[in-house]
């Protein structure tokens, strides 16, 4: 990355391999395991570049045979320094927590500072097969939160139906019906990311108290009683959307946003066809007749 380095040993003088402690200093520790563990190539940060020779010289003094040390760039955040916990840094347990994938992870990851043709979710085989280290730039990269969305994204819509339900399946209420449960992943997947989104939409889904947005409640007023009252006798033993349609003897928008607006509290969101399926029937006719006044 940085061409040939020379060093002038006369420079280095001497430094620390053992504390008093008796605990070893990181680069002694870290050049020594990475030779015993056979490591051939070693790219790291370029805040490193000045720990490489005292390293080499630790591995030529105990005959161990050296990596190859390329140094890179440090990533930043949106302020330009390097990224840190203060400018947007996140650590691996708190992605895992919010839902992301490791392979969206590292989708982003392949990108990072590291020019590639390949524009699609690539597996860790692919990443590895063209990974190339002339492809590494040398100017900072810059860790952009909506480029791992993206990344997420494409992993998770390329997913398998029992594949999502997999991933999302430790958010579902375990006591709903499985068939429920696969229903309400296959309405909501098209609309989350990471997996803990989905939480927002589980009360629309399984029951439960809805926030309304403004311009919801303003739908919801517009449509008038005789909406809802006629929508929710139409109800049977499933909620039919055409059924409901034809019930309201509405269109376009004004069938669609006082429906959403009764049912989701807003007017944005999953389509309504998977949605009523995912809700059992009588959740979805409680909560017309709520507006049928």
């Amino acid at each position: 990355m940085h061409g040939p380095q020379r060093v002038d040993c006369g420079h280095i003088g001497d430094f620390v391999i053992r504390r008093e402690d008796g605990t070893p200093a990181f680069f002694f520790a870290n050049a020594v395991d990475d030779s015993l563990m056979q490591v051939t190539q070693v790219l790291r940060g370029d805040d490193h570049l000045a720990n490489t020779p005292r390293q080499l010289l630790v591995l030529e003094a105990l005959g161990l045979r050296a990596p190859r040390y390329g140094h890179l760039p440090l990533l930043t955040g949106a302020d330009g320094a390097p990224l840190s916990k203060r400018n947007g840094a996140h650590s691996v347990r708190e992605l895992r927590v919010a839902g992301f994938s490791a392979l969206g992870i590292c989708n982003l990851l392949f990108r990072l500072g590291h020019a590639s043709a390949e524009h699609g979710s690539l597996t860790i085989e692919q990443m590895a097969a063209h990974f190339q280290p002339r492809a590494l730039q040398r100017a900072s990269a810059h860790f952009d939160p909506v480029q791992l969305r993206h990344w997420q994204s494409l992993w998770a819509r390329s997913l398998a139906p029992q594949e999502a339900l997999a991933w999302l399946e430790p958010y579902l209420p375990a006591t709903a019906p499985a068939s429920q449960r696969a229903a309400a992943v296959a309405a909501l997947l098209p609309n989350i990311v990471a997996a803990a989104e989905i939480e927002e939409w589980l009360p629309v889904v399984f029951g439960g108290e809805l926030r309304f947005e403004a311009e919801a409640r303003a739908a919801l007023g517009a449509a008038g009683g005789d909406f809802f009252r006629v929508t929710a006798a139409a109800i049977g033993a499933s909620a039919d959307l055409a059924a409901l349609r034809a019930a309201s003897g509405r269109k376009g928008a004004a069938f669609f946003a006082p429906l959403r607006a009764a049912l989701t509290g807003r007017l944005h969101g999953p389509e309504l066809g998977p949605l009523l399926r995912a809700m059992t029937p009588q959740l979805v006719r409680d909560r017309l007749a709520a507006w049928a006044h």
